[in-house]
């Protein structure tokens, strides 16, 4: 393996995704940087992937597994297992990639190799494949723990990260069935430095029938996370960043609670953000919100 050309290890798990596993496949061969191996981790599918995989196995940089249907994080480790490349990307089925997202994820890396993962922006796209607008929320470079507390800005597929950070703090956990990659960036974020490029490098599709569609579901995992982060990893923030980013946490929160329509619970999220951090003006701004909101449905 020549220094000047790593190989890159692509993980793809797949779950009755025949519909766009294709898509994803040719995303990854039409890759500027060919120096790749491409590990499709095959999760119990019970439609026609392995039909739609098959042709694409001629191809001696792809490597098909199968396994009984174990969830996401499960094949994601399975993954991290068969990879033999000094870099990790995961692309999961339902997605897909710019043609320069490797060239790109590598050059930054180059350029900057104090840093241990390297993650950017996305295009949301529908069922179709039609384009609904760019991802670009505010993201963070070096040590992110303190912003990657209150949300998870570490968009998955478009990250690369070191295989040597997977070795010394392992991957998923596989207990976790939604939004596990947000458990993994935090463990990292208490020991390796991320970078942010601001570049679009990849596709990111919502359907109707995706888990981490269910907003609901998901803030309560982020919840859960972010409270078993903070005791496994007690010494990962100063005092004032934890009361902070658990401010902001509840905050957002709050503020989607109040989207909903479910006031009572905004309320509940207003005094948990203010407890945290009363001195800190967002719980006290979303109050402000909170109280216009209640004002206005009293008058209607």
């Amino acid at each position: 393996m020549s220094a000047n050309q790593p190989l890159v290890s692509v993980i793809t798990p797949t779950y009755n995704r025949a519909d766009f596993i294709g898509e994803a496949v040719e995303s990854v061969l039409a890759q500027t940087y060919p120096n790749f191996e491409l590990v499709i981790i095959d999760d119990g599918s019970t439609d026609n992937t392995r039909d739609i995989l098959e042709p694409y196995l001629k191809d001696s940089r792809i490597r098909l597994f199968h396994q009984q249907n174990q969830g996401q994080s499960v094949a994601r480790n399975r993954g991290l297992e068969e990879a033999t490349g000094e870099f990790i990307c995961f692309l999961d089925s339902d997605n897909a990639w710019f043609p320069e997202k490797l060239e790109k994820s590598l050059k930054a890396f180059d350029h900057n190799p104090e840093s241990d993962v390297v993650y950017g922006d996305f295009v949301v796209i529908d069922e179709q494949g039609r384009e609904l607008g760019e991802n670009r929320m505010t993201r963070h470079s070096g040590r992110i723990t303190p912003q990657l507390i209150h949300d998870n800005f570490v968009s998955m597929n478009t990250t690369m990260a070191r295989k040597q950070c997977f070795l010394d703090m392992g991957g998923f956990d596989s207990g976790d069935r939604l939004a596990e990659d947000y458990g993994l960036w935090l463990r990292m974020s208490t020991r390796y430095k991320f970078l942010y490029l601001p570049e679009l490098l990849g596709y990111y599709r919502v359907m109707e029938n995706q888990i981490s569609s269910d907003k609901d579901a998901r803030l309560s995992a982020n919840e859960k996370i972010v409270h078993h982060f903070l005791e496994l990893f007690p010494d990962a923030l100063t005092k004032k960043e934890r009361s902070r980013g658990l401010s902001q946490f509840y905050v957002r929160k709050a503020r989607y609670e109040l989207s909903v329509g479910r006031k009572r619970n905004a309320w509940r999220g207003f005094v948990q953000a203010l407890k945290y951090d009363p001195l800190w003006v967002g719980p006290w701004r979303f109050l402000a919100k909170l109280a216009l909101s209640c004002a206005g449905s009293g008058r209607s």
